[in-house]
Formats: structure tokens, sequence, C-alpha cells
């Protein structure tokens, strides 16, 4: 398989910055946080380029997520040509992360087009070849999801994949009754045999999530989690060392990294993992649209695993032994504790 991996916010941003620079007839791009303020890669000026040079722009935002977009910056790149859609509910969010160009080269994974994550870690692959036409396929089912009506898109034909496949796209969608994130995850934490390394920037696993971990450890397995020592949020901070207080006594490993990391992912044993936009919360499994990439290719898994390994380098693993709580702990305790019986 053809892949690069990207581990940071600005690499991820560069490449895809230079694949809508070189795309020759279209740019198919879904992000949940799309912002004009990047100093140093103007998507919003170069989407609108592209499309004003008659190449075929899709444009897919959340309304929430990208809320801060001005009505005139709206205006403006469906003034260029540029379809223009939101995904907007009540209390589900389109926080899928996806580029296509010219329907040869896709990327997936958890960045999203906003300043603050500049110096972020992420991750985020590059892939060439049959499985372009697998996230274009997922990306045209969520292009009519959010009112997309062009017949060119919608009508294309997929054939069926020949031989052994190796990778397959994930497509979570709460709003339509999709749950697909749970099963992929109870099937395989509870199929693991030697290792589970998860990424996530925000854990608060639900109840069934946590005891699928805490099975794989009193199975022997080794089950890491990597996660920001500090969050781009406080109180989000207060909820992952409420919950690894409480599963690291299970036996689960948690690294705390000195750096935000906004990537998500999951490797199992040697052979297979999942990469996306998915988080380790109630949200991204209960209510928000995700998409990801699941592997079962040696390479693809010893390169993750490669990563974790550098990462866990400017780590130190959490100890629920020495861990003081703060004072917003106790105030945020007992209500973490109810939302998780109801979880």
């Amino acid at each position: 398989m053809n892949y690069t991996f990207f581990t940071n916010s600005e690499k991820a941003w560069k490449a895809m910055f230079e694949a809508i620079s070189n795309a020759k007839e279209s740019i198919y791009l879904e992000m949940y946080i799309f912002q004009t303020d990047i100093k140093k890669f103007d998507f919003y000026s170069l989407l609108k380029e592209k499309s004003t040079h008659g190449l075929k722009v899709k444009l897919i935002l959340d309304s929430f997520g990208s809320i801060t977009l001005s009505k005139n910056e709206i205006y403006q790149l469906r003034e260029s040509g540029i379809e223009l859609l939101f995904h907007s509910h009540l209390f589900h969010r389109g926080h899928r992360k996806v580029l296509i160009t010219d329907e040869s080269t896709a990327f997936i994974g958890g960045v999203n087009f906003h300043q603050i994550a500049q110096l972020w870690r992420d991750l985020v692959i590059m892939v060439k070849g049959s499985l372009v036409k697998k996230i274009l396929r997922s990306f045209i089912q969520s292009y009519v999801d959010a009112g997309g009506t062009d017949s060119s898109l919608i009508t294309k034909e997929f054939s069926s994949p020949l031989g052994k496949v190796s990778a397959w796209i994930i497509d979570h969608s709460p709003v339509k009754n999709i749950f697909s994130l749970k099963k992929i995850y109870k099937k395989h934490l509870y199929e693991a045999q030697e290792r589970i390394i998860l990424i996530t920037p925000y854990f608060a696993p639900k109840l069934w999530l946590a005891r699928a971990l805490h099975q794989a450890v009193l199975r022997g397995v080794s089950v890491q989690v990597l996660v920001p020592r500090h969050t781009d949020h406080f109180l989000s901070d207060r909820v992952n060392y409420f919950y690894m207080s409480k599963l690291a006594k299970l036996g689960i490993t948690f690294y705390l990294q000195s750096k935000m990391n906004h990537g998500k992912a999951m490797v199992i044993d040697q052979d297979q993992a999942m990469l996306g936009s998915q988080n380790l919360d109630f949200l991204s499994f209960d209510f928000n649209s995700e998409t990801g990439i699941f592997f079962r290719d040696t390479a693809v898994v010893t390169k993750l695993v490669e990563i974790t390994n550098v990462w866990k380098q400017d780590a130190i693993v959490f100890d629920s032994l020495i861990y003081k709580p703060k004072w917003f702990d106790y105030i945020l305790s007992p209500i973490i504790k109810l939302f998780y019986k109801i979880m």
C-alpha cells in the first residue's frame, strides 16, 4: 500500500496544501474545524483560487466546529464556485477530516485547520492507490447526507476489490444509527492477545470500553494509552485525569506526553491498527460522525508502533498512587461519577 504518515499538524498541513496546489481536476475536503487564521498555509484563499480556475471543489464543514467562519467568508467561498455544505444537527457533529485531490490522493486522520493546532502532534495518513476509491465513496455518502446534489459525483460507480483486502474504511454515523466504532473497538479489544496501544487526546471511556480494557489486562495483554499531559482545555484535563486515576489501578499504563497530541489511533498486537478522527469519549461513540481506516498491513502497524515509541520518549508514566487531585477535581468528580453511571 502506498502511504505516508504525518505526525504533527504543520507537516500534515504542508502536505495537504501541496496536494491542493497541485490538483488539476477536483478537490473534496471535509473538516470539523475550518478557520482562516493559519498564517503559513492559507487554505481559504487557495481553495477559492483553485475553484476560480475551474476545478471542482466540494467543501463540507460542521456548523458548530466551523462557527467562526463569517458570513462574508462563506459568501466568498461560494462566490468563487465552491460548493460549500454544512453538517447541522442539534446534538450530532460532523467530526470527520478527509481530503481527496483528483480522486487519486487522499488524507484521513485527526488534523483540523486552525492556527492554535500548529505545534500539536497529530496523526494523518496520506494514501494513494485503490484505497482512495473507498475513501471517495465515504466522502460521497457524507456529501449526500449534507445535502449535496451533484449527479456526476453521486452516481459514480465503484467496482469491488479483487483479492485480499488489507485496509478498509470505517464510517460511524450515530445520526443514522450506524455505530461502527463500538463494534470495531469491542471486537478487537476482546480479541487482543499481546498488546493494545491507544492514542487519544481526550480520554473519557464508556463503561463497555473500560471493561474491555480491564478484561484485556486480566488476560495478560499489555494495555498502553498515550494522552497529553495537558490538552487544549482545562476541563478535558480534569476529565482525563479522573479516568486515568481509576483505570491505572486496574493495570492500564498511561503515558503522559509533554506536548499536546491530537492523534487518534488503536494498535492491536502486531498486525492490526486503526487511525481516524475518533476520540475515546462518549461524543465520538454516541454523537459524532467519524471516519477512519482499519489496517491489516504489517508495514503500517509497524510504522505506527515506531511512532508511538518515539512519542513515549518524552512521556512520563501516570502513577495513581502519587497523583494528587486538584481542587477542581473535588467539584467535578461527583458530576463525572454520575455521568459515568449513566453512560
